[in-house]
């Protein structure tokens, strides 16, 4: 099937730009729809009036995205356009989402004859389309015990689960000829001083495929380490960035999760970064890779630094046992998810954070979307809003984070940079952590950088300059440009 060719970048002449100023939360996924009113706004006529539904019609599946937001099924953010282009002027609406990744899936029809629920008030996120539970009867998912998955409904389409990302693939190693630039990163290195510019050059915009080829051409070229003579030769935060993209993504993963582990105390936030929001393929291949670097289980390592009810959370994290992106997206199994949360928080007195934290990290992306904005309609309080008020402290964050990753991935990583450098100082090692992170991926880095000038008004890269300075900046600038 073809899919609707790529759009133009965001603010292209002729599009509908949005109104200058953050909004108050972050949006769904991008690229954001064509705004015709204020921040939020529905589109005219795209929702009935309230309290009048509009008569069954055939639409989208139900929780799949808007069109033009997501890539197609089984691509790792295929080509989509710059965050913010509006959707493409044709419908239906596109299939729901597999995972992204560099592989096709089988892709599944969507359900028929969804009624479409009024838009729900300005807040965290954009209004969309969100049916509720239709006439005909829908299978859902039972409950099950903290930590568990939704099971499958009986007769629903075998799911497809997602392979690795790329770079987390040991076997994904590009079969190309490195001897390039390892002699000519052996260049910039020999004799009195080093080619700095030499070294973001060539380091910058390497895939993460083509890493471990680099490495192992330039130890049987010169018989040296590269990351050896790298850290010989540079210092600073230049030298931490030029690091982490040698290590590539996977073992920048595993080397960032025993950072937070080690010593006295430890470092949440570089925990839910690494792990939150990840594949189960991705978690698994974190996990053995752990185990081959360190010689002990990622499992009991976490179990033995956190505790309580945090212990826990991490545990149903690096269970991988997510609901994958290719599995259908219910209405009555969001309704009941949403029923649960909100019995599990406003509810009552006193917050079930083990409810919470087992729907969360049990659902799909495209489900947790889906439940955020059903949440909001049912309730006119945002999800986000909901979990700020009830969590505090690392679990708040964590539980954020998780409700981001299924709203707008590219939002959420703005939102993470901006944190690094704003207030007096700036914490460098986090910010050259989610740089990276974040520059794996070309297309997804248009996406953030989109989201970021969207929510606060600048450029991403302007911003980077005025808190960084020399190689360091430099670095960081090349990787986002």
């Amino acid at each position: 099937m073809s899919y609707p060719p790529p759009q133009g970048p965001y603010g292209q002449p002729g599009y509908q730009q949005y109104p200058q100023g953050p909004p108050q939360g972050p949006p769904s996924h991008s690229p954001y729809p064509q705004q015709q009113g204020p921040y939020g706004a529905p589109p005219p006529g795209q929702y009935p009036p309230p309290g009048q539904y509009p008569q069954q019609q055939q639409q989208q599946q139900y929780g799949a995205p808007p069109p033009g937001q997501y890539p197609p099924p089984g691509q790792y953010h295929q080509q989509q356009g710059q965050y913010g282009a509006p959707p493409p002027p044709h419908s239906p609406y596109p299939q729901q989402q597999q995972p992204p990744s560099q592989y096709s899936q089988q892709q599944y029809p969507p359900n028929q004859h969804p009624q479409q629920y009024p838009p729900p008030h300005q807040g965290q996120y954009p209004p969309n389309q969100y049916p509720p539970p239709q006439h005909q009867q829908q299978p859902s998912y039972p409950s099950a015990p903290y930590g568990a998955p939704p099971s499958q409904p009986y007769g629903a389409p075998p799911v497809m689960p997602a392979p690795p990302s790329p770079g987390y693939d040991p076997n994904q190693v590009a079969r190309v000829d490195m001897s390039g630039p390892a002699d000519a990163l052996r260049k910039a290195m020999k004799g009195f001083g080093t080619d700095e510019a030499a070294v973001i050059r060539i380091l910058a915009h390497m895939p993460p495929q083509e890493i471990p080829a680099l490495k192992q051409t330039y130890q049987q070229r010169h018989h040296r380490s590269l990351e050896a003579d790298l850290k010989g030769e540079l210092s600073g935060y230049f030298e931490f960035a030029v690091l982490a993209i040698l290590r590539g993504p996977l073992q920048q993963d595993v080397w960032c999760i025993n950072d937070a582990l080690k010593g006295a105390g430890t470092k949440e936030s570089l925990l839910d970064d690494v792990l939150i929001g990840r594949s189960n393929a991705d978690i698994r291949a974190i996990k053995t890779a752990y185990q081959q670097t360190y010689r002990r289980s990622l499992e009991s390592d976490a179990k033995a630094d956190l505790s309580a009810k945090t212990e826990r959370m991490y545990s149903m994290i690096l269970a991988a046992s997510r609901q994958e992106e290719s599995a259908p997206v219910y209405p009555q199994a969001v309704d009941a998810d949403v029923s649960e949360l909100h019995r599990a928080t406003e509810a009552k007195t006193g917050t079930e954070q083990l409810t919470v934290c087992s729907i969360l990290t049990s659902r799909s992306d495209g489900q947790i979307r889906a439940i955020a904005q059903a949440y909001e309609h049912k309730y006119r309080r945002s999800l986000e809003t909901v979990i700020r008020n009830e969590f505090a402290g690392h679990m708040e964050d964590a539980l954020v984070r998780m409700v981001r990753s299924g709203a707008d991935k590219a939002m959420r990583d703005a939102i993470a940079l901006e944190e690094c450098m704003k207030g007096p100082g700036t914490k460098d090692e986090r910010l050259v952590e989610r740089v990276v992170a974040v520059h794996w991926d070309r297309q997804h880095a248009g996406q953030v950088k989109g989201a970021y000038r969207h929510r606060f008004g600048k450029e991403l890269v302007s911003r980077i300059r005025g808190e960084t300075t020399g190689d360091y900046e430099k670095m960081l600038v090349a990787m986002l440009e």
